[in-house]
């Protein structure tokens, strides 16, 4: 399904939904608790009197859907809003005991929902999905219309069904012509009948793609009864929808006509009208040519029969009898289905007539698989099938008559999850004649059963087994975060679209398709080729889709493939070719402890299945001995870094398609990590930091041991944490053990320091890794702010005096922190006192009274010594549950990083954002590729209600169910003095931390902004593999937004070669190749990189006058954009003078900024930095 179709539903559901939300919010802030009480159903039963009624609602409905213009209430004359009062009650009405139906309502709420909100949202969806009475009443109209014009077709003479000659030259047929003739007779006369069919009739169609069907029967003197056989029907049918088409294509009340196939179904063509003008969108007929019912024998298309004669198909003489002719099942199906739609609606009606739920039961579950993509294309679960799954349900009495549509969809959920249709197949058939197949007969036939009411049709013929397991797959998933109280299940459920790109970890196009007719060959595939009439790519998919089960195996949890949308075609067109259809893509579900595996091990050399392992294989398996003693047939991948490890699935589908479907690599389109080049580091061997990152946690790790065995000091150490974002996996370039080149540098003799050279460019940037040592709680710690600051920097002389002498590494003690040179990375320790805070926020009045406020002093300390390092532990725990996370957030960082947006979001937060997809991913599953957690955070970005909700990332799964409604009753109750991005923690339920500087309210509506657009750029790269592939343009920032743009020296920006496009010219910074240098030696260049300090001078002189930005990584470019409320001329004080010009208007003297002086600053204060200073702009002189 298109994107588009998916965000329908929002766009349909956002209006009435609104107003429900804002009475969910008003009733909330009146203390209720929603479904517990009589009270509170007395305060929803006012509050929804306050709503339009549903009249008012549907003029409203129609007037939406009416494409005329509409017309102006007085209220919007006015330009007042509508203003809604409650309704008065007496006092006998506001407290009289609730009544029986009511005291049901509510135990219904209590019972079947978390709370009435989600019966108010499905009630409300409900509303939406169904066809207005307008919208009804022009398909009434246009369906008379067009079956007035379909009874006046005139007879032809009797020709060939191969003489084409009496149909005009602009119209086609509807078939694909292979082989090129076959044995018949046709004419073209009026129909015998026109009837209803499908949704429409049955109340079950639902929007936006409203899709109407009409069956037209085919005289019985235009069949044969032997036109079973060798595509004499199909084509007969073919024919006569272009006898209607080219009727119809003179009459002015028809508006466009197209061809198409039900469901992919090339033996099934459809002619698709829609109404002329205004109307032509709202909705579409598809005529049905049909046989009359009963007309041929069910008997003849047993799924063991055989109706395509080999000699015929293939044009060579061949001795096989009528017996011995392999079977054509999906022929034979295809043929049935043409003969039931009449009595599969009779069927439907009847059930329907019994539940008074049915219909709005089939619309959610509609809902459901749209929102998957499993309703439309060849093989799909479409709303027939929805239809009939919940009749079976109800005459097998799994459901009742008198469920909701609510328990009607859960149910059916929870049957689909448990139900396996590709082993146990089930039959909507009572009492099937004696020649209807047996449910044995039909699985040797199909790879999913499920056997209509007449016993004879197998409805999911075209069902591939992969799309029924993905279809388990979905409902198991539903019904696990549907009893989540924590989870929002209507959001996820019916609301969140799951397009393949975002639910899959790793995707993959076949793109040629025509090589499958070689893979058809290569399997031997002659009589199923037969079966699909020629349809080459469905005939080879389930073939296909069987060999990478079997290869994959253990890597995978689920294997998906894309549904190939219905063709469409103009009448006055030829069929198009089955090659002509979108690339066949794939979806892989990695087991992440498994998929990245390099070795797979066989069975032992003398098993009898090692002959399979090797047929398998073929020349990649090879006999190993293992440390065990076993040898056994073995196959080995590449893969050094994780990175490459990650892309082992890659390597074992190309190497299975090549050896065994005739498929050559260039032919597979791999997707599952194009996006992670954006963090590869330029080592020896290609990789996104998984390496360096471990190695800086083993440094650190070896370091802490040391801390701890540190002896002689006067207290003991009694914590070590990292608080730094490569400890936890998640620094977008982790820092790299460095060899230095000291002739690069200039010596500080006194402090056995480093210095840059003058001349050189910018010496390599060296990370300080941030390390809190907490020393113990003791008596000996003063209780004065100084004194510990004093006392801690004697901690950090004497932690240098003992690393120097035990261990001889360089240090250098700071007030500050002890910055410690080891294994060529610099580790900055902070010692921590816990009391310290408390301190800072204790001061003396005048009086000698002790008064605690809290400060923004104490606060960073806290977060810097408490809140981080807790941080950090966390999310390195996450990392090793979740193997792709650290990846993850570097992509995110990157991508923040280069659209200028780090300082909006920071480290911190981009983080927590990113383990809210590991911890609480529904509806889908933990991201196992950085690729999909990446895409996902851009539609978390973009399409979070950030206004209205708080974001609750549950660390450790520490938050209970009434841990998560406390902080939703305190966030509504708050909410106008909280932050704009609100992200609960379990130690942070109420104020968000994290996110209390920044962002602001416009920055983070340009970072949504920004979201949306790069997630639709990203996707349609990663799907549409015509497109110019370069993932790069979605950090690539639009400058023209800005002002000015001040242009660095490359020269001197240190991490150049971390830049989206990083320039061909290089610049030594003093750096050798090699591994790092042994313990000692001199102090390097720490935390030096001129573009962050320029850009500090530049908003601490000019902050109040513009905003900065800047890419950390790389970036070399600032950009500048003016703040509109600073050049509002002021009234002139000698105070206020700085940066800014006199402007004398009679008695008035005003000052103004003096842009051009400033800009000139600008170059001055960034001498040797600044390349050049570009005004793009000249907002600032309004």
């Amino acid at each position: 399904m298109h994107e588009c179709c998916s965000h329908a539903y929002s766009l349909l559901f956002t209006s009435h939904w609104n107003r429900l939300a804002n009475l969910s919010v008003s009733y909330i802030l009146c203390g209720g608790n929603i479904g517990n009480s009589y009270y509170s159903a007395t305060c929803i039963i006012c509050c929804l009197q306050m709503i339009p009624s549903d009249s008012s609602r549907q003029e409203e409905d129609e007037e939406n859907e009416a494409p005329v213009k509409a017309k102006r209430s007085k209220a919007d004359h006015a330009g007042e809003e509508v203003v809604y009062h409650p309704v008065k009650l007496s006092r006998n009405d506001l407290y009289r005991p609730p009544t029986a139906e009511e005291l049901n309502q509510l135990k219904e709420a209590e019972s079947l929902f978390h709370c009435s909100l989600l019966k108010m949202q499905m009630e409300e969806l409900l509303k939406e999905v169904a066809l207005s009475e307008r919208r009804k009443r022009q398909i009434d109209s246009f369906i008379q219309t067009v079956t007035k014009l379909i009874q006046t077709v005139p007879d032809s003479p009797e020709v060939e069904v191969s003489d084409l000659s009496w149909l005009s030259g602009a119209v086609k047929v509807p078939f694909l012509l292979v082989p090129k003739t076959t044995k018949g007779k046709f004419h073209m006369a009026p129909p015998s009948s026109i009837d209803l069919i499908g949704s429409y009739p049955l109340g079950t169609c639902t929007k936006p793609n409203v899709m109407v069907d009409l069956a037209v029967t085919i005289p019985n003197d235009v069949l044969h009864p032997k036109d079973v056989l060798n595509q004499r029907y199909p084509r007969k049918r073919a024919l006569y929808l272009a006898g209607l088409a080219q009727h119809l294509a003179s009459s002015s009340d028809i508006g466009t006509m197209q061809y198409s196939c039900l469901h992919g179904n090339r033996l099934r063509p459809v002619l698709l009208l829609t109404p002329p003008g205004k109307d032509s969108s709202s909705f579409t007929l598809r005529v049905h040519a049909c046989p009359a019912p009963g007309f041929f024998k069910p008997s003849r298309f047993h799924p063991q029969r055989n109706n395509i004669r080999t000699e015929w198909y293939t044009g060579l003489q061949t001795s096989q009898s009528e017996s011995s002719e392999p079977p054509t099942p999906h022929y034979n199906s295809s043929v049935l289905g043409d003969l039931l739609p009449r009595a599969h609606l009779q069927f439907l009606s009847a059930v329907s007539s019994q539940c008074s739920a049915f219909t709005d039961g089939v619309a959610l579950l509609k809902v459901w698989l749209r929102q998957r993509e499993l309703d439309q294309g060849t093989g799909c679960f479409n709303g027939f099938l929805a239809s009939m799954l919940l009749a079976y349900l109800l005459i097998t009495h799994r459901i009742s008559n008198s469920m909701t549509a609510y328990q009607l969809l859960r149910n059916a959920l929870n049957f689909l999850a448990s139900t396996d249709l590709t082993v146990n197949g089930i039959s909507l058939a009572k009492d099937p004649d004696s020649t209807a197949p047996s449910i044995s007969e039909f699985h040797d036939a199909f790879q999913v059963v499920f056997v209509d009411p007449s016993g004879h049709l197998n409805m999911c013929a075209d069902i591939t087994a992969c799309t029924y397991k993905q279809l388990q797959h979905e409902a198991s998933l539903s019904m696990q975060f549907w009893d989540n109280p924590t989870v929002d299940g209507f959001q996820c459920l019916l609301m969140t679209p799951k397009p393949m790109i975002r639910t899959s970890d790793h995707v993959f196009q076949l793109c040629e398709l025509v090589k499958l007719q070689s893979s058809c060959k290569k399997l031997n595939l002659l009589s199923e080729l037969m079966d699909h009439s020629g349809d080459y790519i469905h005939t080879a998919l389930p073939f296909i889709l069987s060999l990478l089960q079997q290869g994959l195996s253990q890597r995978i949890h689920l294997l998906t493939h894309s549904l190939s949308p219905d063709p469409k075609w103009s009448v006055e067109s030829e069929a198009p070719k089955h090659k002509a259809q979108p690339p066949l893509s794939f979806g892989l579900l990695l087991r992440a402890e498994l998929s990245s595996t390099v070795l797979d091990r066989g069975p032992p050399a003398d098993s009898p299945k090692a002959a399979e392992f090797r047929q398998l294989w073929g020349p990649r398996s090879e006999l190993r001995r293992f440390q065990d003693g076993d040898i056994t047939e073995a196959v080995l991948w590449h893969g050094e870094s994780i990175c490459q490890k990650r892309l082992v699935p890659k390597q074992i589908i190309t190497h299975l398609l090549q050896l065994h479907a005739d498929i050559p690599e260039s032919c597979v389109r791999y997707v599952g990590a194009m996006v992670d080049d954006v963090i590869k580091t330029g080592s020896e061997v290609s990789g996104t930091g998984e390496e360096e990152s471990l190695v800086v946690v083993q440094s650190y790790d070896d370091l802490s041991r040391k801390l701890w065995r540190l002896e002689g000091l006067p207290l003991t150490i009694t914590a070590v944490q990292g608080a730094h974002p490569a400890l936890r996996y998640t620094q977008v370039f982790p820092p790299r053990p460095l060899k230095l080149e000291y002739s690069f540098f200039d010596r500080e003799k006194t402090s056995r320091s480093l210095v840059p050279k003058e001349g050189k460019p910018c010496p390599v940037y060296i990370t300080p890794i941030t390390v809190i040592c907490h020393m113990e709680g003791s008596g000996k710690w003063p209780h004065d702010r100084l004194a510990i600051q004093h006392i801690r920097a004697a901690f950090h002389i004497q932690l240098g005096e003992l690393l120097r002498k035990h261990h001889n590494y360089t240090c250098r003690p700071c007030p500050t922190h002890l910055d410690v040179w080891k294994d060529g990375l610099v580790f900055r320790i902070q010692v921590a006192y816990h009391r310290e805070p408390q301190v800072l926020r204790e001061s003396l009045t005048a009086e000698g009274l002790l008064v605690v406020r809290d400060n923004d002093e104490a606060q960073a300390l806290e977060m810097a010594t408490i809140h981080k390092p807790l941080l950090t532990s966390t999310l390195h725990g996450l990392q090793q549950q979740h193997p792709c996370f650290g990846a993850a957030c570097r992509l995110v960082k990157r991508w923040l990083s280069a659209q200028l947006f780090s300082d909006d979001i920071t480290e911190d937060t981009a983080d927590l954002l990113v383990a809210s997809l590991f911890l609480q991913p529904a509806p889908f599953t933990a991201p196992s590729s950085p690729q999909v957690a990446f895409l996902r955070f851009l539609h978390l970005l973009s399409s979070f209600d950030w206004r209205n909700n708080p974001l609750i990332v549950n660390l450790n799964n520490q938050l209970t169910a009434v841990d998560y409604t406390e902080i939703k009753n305190g966030f509504m109750a708050t909410r106008e003095s909280l932050p704009v991005m609100f992200i609960a923690t379990p130690k942070d339920k109420k104020l968000s931390m994290w996110t209390k500087r920044s962002p602001s309210i416009q920055m983070l509506q340009r970072v949504i902004m920004v979201a949306a657009e790069s997630l639709k750029v990203l996707e349609h790269q990663l799907i549409d593999g015509s497109q110019k592939q370069d993932v790069r343009v979605i950090l690539r920032p639009p400058l023209e937004a800005y002002d000015v743009v001040i242009h660095l020296n490359p020269k001197q920006v240190p991490l150049l070669d971390q830049a989206v496009d990083p320039p061909a010219i290089t610049f030594s910074r003093g750096v050798m190749s090699g591994s790092a240098a042994q313990p000692g030696g001199p102090l390097p260049v720490i935390d030096y990189n001129p573009v962050s300090l320029y850009l500090g001078e530049l908003r601490e002189a000019f902050g109040d006058l513009a905003l900065f930005f800047c890419d950390p990584c790389g970036g070399t470019v600032i950009t500048v954009l003016w703040k509109p409320k600073a050049f509002i001329p002021t009234p002139f004080k000698t105070s206020q003078v700085s940066a800014r010009s006199v402007e004398v208007t009679g008695d008035e003297t005003k000052t103004v900024p003096n842009v051009e002086a400033i800009l000139e600053d600008f170059r001055i204060m960034g001498k040797g930095l600044v390349k050049s200073v570009e005004a793009r702009t000249e907002k600032w002189s309004f």
